[in-house]
């Protein structure tokens, strides 16, 4: 296969999804690229934690990319779990080194295109399968950030390598032999980050490209063709709105997927109870988030699971007084007065403390 990878013409782009956001920010690398360029990109989409539903289709009749892949990318394969015992220190390395050469080889005949043939290779998860792949079949890639100041807020490839980071660091970058993600890999050329000022541990690879600058980047005509990706009911999504329109004070709460469902349940019951003092509570679910809103919430208004909140940003009109979230980014929100991030106090309440020592 490296034989002829060689005799590739490599040409293209292609981003490697596994959420509605990576879309989001995949369409807006697109839309700030000269027109003449336009069109050239192969859009991947993971089933690994996402059902992305009808996205294929709407990204499609876009004419954004010049195609819409599925990727039934996996990480639960039952010969992997011998390599995931602790047997101390020095032995799970070894098992480590075998689970990364492991791993990419059970995901290499999953891919449904040959990934040696593009220019240019976007990864917003290199932690996922499809790092694994490209690092150990030599294949170079772009890391970016999974969602907006995420290492700010969770520096994931610390906190998952603490024991000996600089050694592992070592065996990743520079021999291949494990993985370290967001921007350790061998093969990573760069790891994209909203915004490098706020970090506290810097690695070499990171470069700063803004959320804000591709949102400014593109035309009002641009907008349309991301509302039309990721809107399955325009219709049902303006009359939202509307309805928004009736209220005053309006209160947006964004739900995630935490903790159990029984727990999660209550955590967003308070919230609603606690915020509806203010104002009329809209809900906006997580799309990855399993519980049902629309059951167990039938009292306040709800917007679609699949949108991306950020798409939000291009409804003229609409507007909040508030918008709350636990661990969500919501600085680049255009559309509210007041932003507030509950963080790891909060979830200090429902959860073990102890499981939000490394977040912010």
């Amino acid at each position: 296969m490296r034989n002829r990878a060689k005799q590739l013409k490599k040409e293209g782009r292609a981003y490697v999804c596994h959420t509605y956001y990576q879309v989001y920010v995949s369409i807006l690398k697109e839309l700030n690229l000269p027109e003449a360029e336009r069109g050239k990109a192969t859009l991947l989409l993971s089933t690994m934690s996402t059902n992305f539903e009808e996205m294929k289709q709407r990204a499609e009749s876009t004419g954004i990319f010049e195609s819409v892949l599925m990727y039934p990318e996996r990480r639960d394969f039952p010969e992997l779990a011998k390599y995931q015992t602790d047997h101390g220190q020095l032995l799970n390395l070894f098992s480590r080194i075998k689970y990364t050469k492991k791993m990419a080889a059970l995901n290499a005949p999953l891919l449904p295109v040959d990934m040696h043939k593009f220019r240019d290779i976007w990864v917003y998860c290199d932690a996922d399968p499809i790092g694994y792949y490209l690092n150990q079949y030599r294949i170079p890639y772009h890391a970016a950030e999974d969602a907006t100041n995420t290492i700010y807020f969770f520096d994931e490839a610390w906190s998952f390598n603490k024991g000996c980071f600089k050694l592992k660091t070592i065996l990743s970058s520079k021999f291949n032999l494990i993985l370290v993600h967001n921007g350790y890999g061998k093969y990573c050329i760069d790891m994209e980050v909203n915004d490098i000022s706020i970090l506290n541990r810097k690695c070499p690879k990171y470069v700063e490209v803004p959320l804000r600058r591709l949102e400014d980047g593109i035309s009002e005509k641009d907008k349309e063709l991301i509302v039309r990706a990721f809107v399955r009911n325009p219709d049902e999504l303006y009359k939202q709105i509307s309805e928004c329109d009736k209220h005053t004070d309006k209160i947006l709460i964004l739900t995630e997927p935490l903790c159990d469902l029984d727990t999660r349940k209550q955590l967003f019951t308070d919230l609603c109870k606690e915020y509806s003092k203010e104002g009329q509570v809209f809900i906006k679910p997580h799309p990855r988030d399993e519980l049902d809103y629309r059951k167990e919430f039938p009292e306040y208004p709800q917007f679609d699971s699949t949108i991306p909140m950020e798409i939000l940003n291009y409804f003229t009109g609409l507007h909040f007084k508030k918008v709350v979230g636990i661990w969500t980014e919501m600085k680049e929100l255009r559309f509210a007065d007041e932003i507030v991030r509950l963080g790891a106090k909060f979830m200090d309440k429902y959860e073990d403390p102890s499981v939000h020592c490394d977040v912010i």
